[in-house]
Formats: structure tokens, C-alpha cells, sequence
């Protein structure tokens, strides 16, 4: 495509993105570490809306999962299960998280993990773990973005250069802002996105079948390729166990974004009202999904699924169209991958680096605005120039090492005879199975490293903490006032934990 306005449209989206994220700090010192980290805790319900919906899509809406419907079809909607259970986390669980922050004073997930365990190395021993799902999310979000710089310059800006170009704008207002930066971009890319997804699924609809009706594309699959309409898939690539555990992964994977989210809110009140929004968010992902079925018989000869939706625009759809889509898909990228860089280094700083330099809080607090430059260009950019495998396969590899964190949110939430030792243990048993069975021998039986993980880490983690001593009972006790659902008992007393 030789015009040049869908790389002019791109590009004044990053220098909005920009201004607004320089403005967010709206003239408020950023060294502290609940400014920088949770924005002072003072989002209210509509950012709060469009900050974990935006920051929950991704690139996965524009690239992912467009390419999953094309090369495998409708195991690409497992997405739809796990996009419904982070609602009812968020609305459940969110409200909980909050409180710790608010009254025990959290800024991270890692710090309520060591809060409850009274172990800043078991804090620590979490922020590490998650941080390797954290970068991972990052990678993939970074490839999709500079893959649409590519695209959208006709090949003038490499891949490699579009990685440098994406990272450093983001650099620029994440230092400046922190999380208020990551809220207010959020919420004009949410909206960007949804308005973009829609009108390129809906012209990329009436281009394919004549009307507006998304069933003519599937009758049309269901006569010629009805195999895209069966599970666990076409392709021959996936079995049904590996779909499934694959949504038990994920569904299990906590992740540090998400809970620093909740604790910018203003309120729990302010959770709850944003997580019953959040399913009207998510149809943002349906349009196109349906233009990835379009392209199963539109572009059979294509050669990276995950471009689906760029090619098929470029064929079909006006300039301006491909413009907001390179716009939006971009915005889809960088609404994920701020978040993600922003939280390891806000927990590498704060729950690895202060308890094991003894650093101030306000020391702290200005080590983890820098480090988003090392993080980000010593570690995700080298990751994502060398492009490793398939975006959805990237982001499924880093969720099955974050849900080897679990233990440590069942002693929290559900199991006060949790113990540090027993958590530490299930951990990292998890973590080298799943290392293992990612690096050595690809998922075994067709089962997700991370299941196999989660098979030995859970029975670990309730045998060891059956035998080690449970935390305090004083400090089980105020978690589960605010954590213990309704009908538990209240008060957990020290005698009760020791039994």
C-alpha cells in the first residue's frame, strides 16, 4: 500500500498517547511509591473500566486471536471463558486486595505475599516468578506493536527499530506518570479500540458476504471448511487437553497488573461497579475474531496467521480504515504492555531490591522509575527483536509460570493453615516442572507446562505447610477479616492454625 496515510494516522496516535501520558502527573511528584505505583489510590469507576479492559485485550484482540481463528478456529474462543472468569475475579477478589493496600499499606502483589507470610524472601521469591509471566506479556505486546510500525511504513521502519521507537515513547510517560499514565492512556485507547475493532470487523464483513451479519461467515466456513468449527481445532497442532489445561492456566494466573489496578481505585465500591461493566468491554474482541474466519477462505495462502486482520485490511478496507486499525491495533499494544513493564519493575524495586539493599521508601520509589529503562531495553527488546514463536504460544508460556504463584493467594484468601515454608516449597517444585516442560520436553501428553506445574506445586504446598509452622496467628487474623468469605469464621485464632 504506498499511501501514506495509515503510517501518518499511527504515528499522531503515539504523539497523542504521549501528551497525555506526560500530562497525567498533572503536576504531582512521582517519587513516591503509591503515587508512581497505585496513582494515590484515587481511580475512579470509568478510568478504572477502561484501564482493565483496555490493559486486558491487548494485542491478542488485533493480532492473536485473529490469527488463532485463522489457523485453528474456534479454539480461538476460549478466550471468551477466561476473559468472563477475570471479571468475576476482579469483582470478587478485587475489593479484598484493595482493602490490604488501604489498610496494611501494599503497593504490590509480592508485598501482601510477604505481609501475610511474614517472609520478605518468599515476597521476593513471587515477585521473581511473576515477573517472568510480566515479561513474556511485554514481549508479546512489543512484537505486535512494532510489527505494525512495519506494516504500516511499507517495510521503512524494521522491526527492530519499530521495538526502540514503541519502548522509548512508553519509557518517556511511564517514568514521568506511573500508573496515572497507564490510566489516562488506557482510557483513550480503550474507547480507540473498540470504535476501530468494530467498524473494520463490520466493513470487513459486508466486503466478504455482501451484508452485516456475521452468521454469513460462518455458514460459508461450515460448507468448505467445517474442520474450523470443531475442537480442539484445525491444524493437527493442539489436542483437546492442551486447549484445556491451557484455560485452567490462565485462569489461575493472577497476574501483577491486575492487582495494582485494583489498588488505584478509589474505593472497593469503585471495583465492584467497574467489574460489572467489564463483560460490555469484552465484545471488543468479537469483530475480529470473525475477520480471522474471513480469512480462512480470503487469504488461504497466508503466511503468519497472526497478520490476518492487517492483510486482509490492506486488500480490502480504504486507507484511512488501515490507518485507525494500525492505530488501534497499536493502541491494543501498548495499553498491555505499560502495565506489565511498570509492575516488574515496581516489584523488583520494591519486595527483591529495599529488603535486600535495606533501601528508604523514597529511595525505593525513584529505583523504580529507573529501572523501567533496563527492563525495558536490556530485556524486552532483545526479546522481542528475535520474535519468538506465535503471540498467543508466547503469552501462554509466561502464564503457566504466573500460576505457579497460587498457593500463595489460596493461604491468602482461603486456607489460613498456609504456611511460608509450605508456599516457598509448592512454588519452586512448580516452577521446575514447568521450566522443564517448556524448555526440555514440550508438554508432555499434550498437557500445558503449567498444569503439570500445578499438579506437583498444590500437593506440595498443602503437605509442607501440614508439617511447618503457620504464620502468626495475629496476622492470619486481620487478613481474614477482610479476606475469609462470607460464613467462615471471622476470627481465626493462633490455636486453630497450630491444629
Amino acid at each position: 500500500m504506498s499511501s501514506p496515510w495509515p503510517l501518518l494516522i499511527t504515528l499522531t496516535y503515539v504523539a497523542i498517547a504521549m501528551v497525555i501520558g506526560l500530562r497525567a502527573r498533572a503536576g504531582r511528584s512521582m517519587n513516591s511509591l503509591e503515587e508512581w505505583g497505585v496513582a494515590g489510590r484515587s481511580m475512579g469507576p470509568v478510568t478504572l473500566y477502561l484501564l482493565i479492559a483496555a490493559g486486558s485485550v491487548s494485542a491478542y484482540t488485533f493480532m492473536g486471536a485473529p490469527g488463532w481463528a485463522y489457523s485453528k478456529g474456534v479454539a480461538v474462543f476460549y478466550v471468551a471463558i477466561y476473559l468472563a472468569y477475570l471479571a468475576l475475579v476482579a469483582w470478587y477478589f478485587g475489593p479484598k486486595v484493595w482493602q490490604f493496600g488501604e489498610q496494611f499499606g501494599h503497593v504490590t502483589q509480592a508485598s501482601a505475599i510477604s505481609d501475610r507470610y511474614q517472609s520478605p524472601a518468599l515476597g521476593a521469591l513471587a515477585a521473581l516468578v511473576m515477573a517472568i509471566g510480566s515479561i513474556a506479556y511485554a514481549v508479546l505486546q512489543t512484537i505486535g506493536s512494532a510489527y505494525i510500525l512495519f506494516v504500516m511504513s511499507g517495510g521503512m521502519i524494521p522491526i527492530w527499530l519499530g521495538v526502540v521507537l514503541v519502548l522509548a515513547c512508553i519509557a518517556v510517560y511511564l517514568y514521568a506518570s506511573g500508573q496515572r499514565a497507564i490510566g489516562r492512556t488506557n482510557a483513550f485507547q480503550g474507547v480507540l479500540m473498540l470504535i476501530v475493532a468494530w467498524a473494520v470487523g463490520l466493513w470487513a464483513v459486508h466486503s466478504a458476504t455482501g451484508g452485516l451479519s456475521f452468521a454469513g461467515v460462518f455458514e460459508r466456513i461450515q460448507a468448505e471448511h467445517s474442520e474450523f468449527l470443531t475442537l480442539p481445532g484445525a491444524g493437527g497442532d493442539m489436542s483437546f487437553s492442551f486447549w484445556t489445561t491451557s484455560i485452567i492456566v490462565s485462569m489461575f494466573s493472577f497476574m501483577p497488573p491486575v492487582w495494582t489496578q485494583w489498588m488505584s481505585a478509589s474505593s472497593a465500591r469503585t471495583i465492584r461497579r467497574s467489574a460489572t461493566w467489564l463483560p460490555t468491554y469484552y465484545v471488543v474482541i468479537l469483530p475480529m475474531v470473525v475477520v480471522g474466519f474471513i480469512g480462512i477462505f480470503s487469504l488461504p495462502e497466508l503466511a503468519r496467521a497472526d497478520t490476518v486482520v492487517l492483510e486482509y485490511a490492506m486488500q480490502h478496507l480504504p486507507v484511512v480504515l488501515v490507518g485507525l486499525l494500525g492505530a488501534g491495533t497499536l493502541a491494543a499494544s501498548m495499553s498491555s504492555s505499560e502495565p506489565f513493564i511498570h509492575s516488574v519493575s515496581l516489584s523488583l524495586s520494591k519486595d527483591v531490591l529495599q529488603p535486600m539493599l535495606k533501601l528508604s521508601d523514597g529511595a525505593t520509589g525513584k529505583l523504580a522509575r529507573l529501572l523501567i529503562l533496563p527492563i525495558m531495553f536490556l530485556v524486552v527488546a532483545p526479546l522481542a527483536i528475535a520474535e519468538p514463536g506465535s503471540l498467543v504460544m508466547i503469552l501462554l508460556v509466561g502464564l503457566g509460570f504466573a500460576s505457579q504463584v497460587l498457593p500463595a493467594f489460596v493461604g491468602m484468601f482461603f486456607w489460613p493453615r498456609a504456611s511460608r515454608l509450605g508456599v516457598m516449597a509448592g512454588i519452586v517444585a512448580g516452577f521446575l516442572i514447568t521450566t522443564a516442560f517448556t524448555i526440555l520436553w514440550s508438554h508432555p501428553m499434550g498437557i500445558h507446562a503449567g498444569f503439570w506445574g500445578l499438579m506437583l506445586n498444590l500437593p506440595v504446598f498443602i503437605a509442607v505447610s501440614l508439617i511447618t509452622p503457620a504464620t502468626q496467628g495475629e496476622v492470619v487474623e486481620r487478613f481474614f477479616r477482610i479476606a475469609a468469605p462470607r460464613g467462615f469464621t471471622q476470627r481465626i485464632k493462633a490455636a486453630d492454625l497450630i491444629s
